[in-house]
C-alpha cells in the first residue's frame, strides 16, 4: 500500500471514510448509487464495468461480479470482454458498451461523430448519461484505490457508512 494504515484499521474504511471523510463518503455514496439505481441490462453493465476494470488493472473490480435478483454474468463473460471486438457473446448493446468503455479510458478526445451515431442508435440519452456516469466511476475510483494499492484490499463501498 501506498498509504499508511494505523494497525488494526480497515485500509479502506480508514482512506475513504477517516481521513477524507467529506470527499470519501461522499464518493462512496456516488459508487453505491451506480449500483444501485442502474437501468442498464445486467451484461451492458458488467462489460462497461470490467473493460474499464481491465483497463485500470483494479484487482477487486476485476474479481467483482454484479449480481442483481441472483443472477450474475458467466464465468467466461470476462474472457468475451478483452475480445468485445470479435466475440459472438455480446449483442450489439454490450459491445457498445464495452468499446465505450475502452474510449471513454484511453481516448476520449477521438470519440467522432461516427461512433456517437452507433451509440445513439442503440442507446437513449438517459441511457447514454447513465453509462457516462458509471464509467466515470469506475475509472475514477478504480484508479483511484489501484494507484493508493487499496485494490487488493477493496471492499464495497457501502461497508464505509455510506447511506443506502
Amino acid at each position: 500500500m501506498n498509504i499508511d494504515i494505523p494497525e488494526g484499521k480497515d485500509p479502506i474504511g480508514y482512506v475513504w471514510g477517516e481521513m477524507v471523510p467529506g470527499i470519501g463518503v461522499a464518493a462512496a455514496n456516488f459508487s453505491l448509487a451506480v449500483y444501485q439505481h442502474t437501468t442498464l441490462g445486467l451484461r451492458e453493465f458488467e462489460a462497461a464495468r470490467l473493460r474499464t476494470a481491465q483497463i485500470n488493472g483494479c484487482l477487486f473490480c476485476l474479481d467483482w461480479r454484479t449480481e442483481r435478483d441472483g443472477q450474475k454474468v458467466e464465468e467466461t463473460f470476462i474472457d468475451a470482454v478483452t475480445q468485445w471486438r470479435t466475440t459472438d457473446a455480446f449483442d450489439d448493446r454490450t459491445r457498445m458498451a464495452a468499446e465505450y468503455a475502452e474510449r471513454y479510458a484511453l481516448d476520449h478526445h477521438g470519440l467522432d461523430e461516427d461512433f456517437w451515431s452507433r451509440m445513439t442508435a442503440l442507446y437513449s440519452q438517459v441511457e447514454v448519461v447513465e453509462l457516462t456516469m458509471s464509467i466515470g466511476a469506475w475509472l475514477s475510483f478504480g484508479r483511484l484505490n489501484h494507484v493508493l494499492g487499496l485494490d487488493a484490499v477493496c471492499v464495497l463501498p457501502s461497508q464505509l457508512g455510506a447511506s443506502t
